[in-house]
Parts: C-alpha cells; sequence; structure tokens
C-alpha cells in the first residue's frame, strides 16, 4: 500500500464567492461538484479540479465547522507556526500568472525569480502571493525535485 499522490488542499473563504472567482477565472481551476452538509453548518462547498485534472482544493464557506489545523492567526499578515504555510502550483510562465493573480486581487510576496536550492544548485523559477483570501500561493514552474539518483560531490 502507498501514497499515489495529494488529493486535495482545504480552505475555507472569507468570502466564499470572491474566492471561488479567484481559482476558476484567474487560476483555471473548474468546479468538479458542489454541495451542502448541514451537519457540519456547510452552506456551500465545491471540490475544485485544477488544470491537470488531479489535484484539487476543497473550498469551504466561511461558517463552515470543519477539522482546521492549528489556530486562526491574529491578523491576514501573522504566521502561524505549525499550520501549513503555503501551497504551490506548477505553472507554464511564473510572471504571467503571477501579474494576472496580482491583477484580480493577490498582494505580492516574492517577485518572479530564480533561486538556488541546496548543494549541488537545483535553479528553481517561483514567485509568491498572498491570495485575495490570504492562502499563501506559490507558482513554479516545471522542475524535478528527485534528485535521489544524483551523485552528490
Amino acid at each position: 500500500m502507498s501514497v499515489n499522490g495529494l488529493a486535495h488542499v482545504a480552505i475555507q473563504a472569507r468570502n466564499y464567492e470572491d474566492t471561488l472567482s479567484f481559482y476558476t477565472d484567474v487560476l483555471g481551476f473548474k468546479v468538479g461538484h458542489s454541495w451542502s452538509l448541514p451537519v457540519f453548518q456547510i452552506t456551500e462547498a465545491c471540490m475544485l479540479i485544477s488544470p491537470d485534472q488531479r489535484t484539487c482544493i476543497e473550498l469551504f464557506d466561511p461558517g463552515a465547522v470543519i477539522a482546521a489545523e492549528g489556530e486562526p492567526a491574529d491578523s491576514p499578515e501573522a504566521v502561524k507556526h505549525g499550520a501549513l504555510l503555503h501551497f504551490a502550483f506548477y505553472v507554464d510562465n511564473v510572471e504571467k500568472i503571477y501579474e494576472q493573480a496580482l491583477a484580480h486581487g493577490a498582494k505580492p510576496y516574492v517577485q518572479p525569480d530564480w533561486i538556488s536550492l541546496g548543494e549541488p544548485p537545483l535553479q528553481v523559477r517561483n514567485a509568491v502571493v498572498h491570495s485575495p483570501n490570504g492562502e499563501v500561493i506559490e507558482f513554479l514552474e516545471e522542475v524535478d525535485f528527485d534528485r535521489s539518483s544524483t551523485p552528490s560531490i
């Protein structure tokens, strides 16, 4: 038995319609299924399917009572340790999606650039934004992180 991949990340929207619009209109996700579940005070929820048709974001309305990691941050700028730090999307063009996200209400955090990770260095092109809903989202051009068969120097 093994893990086949990441199925979804769940987020709770401050504003459900605005958050849904950001992920569908800006990032290209599509609504796969929508539901409500009164036992958990879920009025609106949906599974957003990524363009790769494999990974998803589960989106909940602001009043939903769902399991969550950590305590809520004191402010949108505060960082909570021990909670999800960010999630990343592979993209074709970091600059283009970064500018598109900013044009639709995201806040800049790390501008598009090349960074060097580790030794031997692995070159990565990325950018990071705070979504209009507050998630920290990294945009990352395709990179092969599997260096397990690469001999170290």
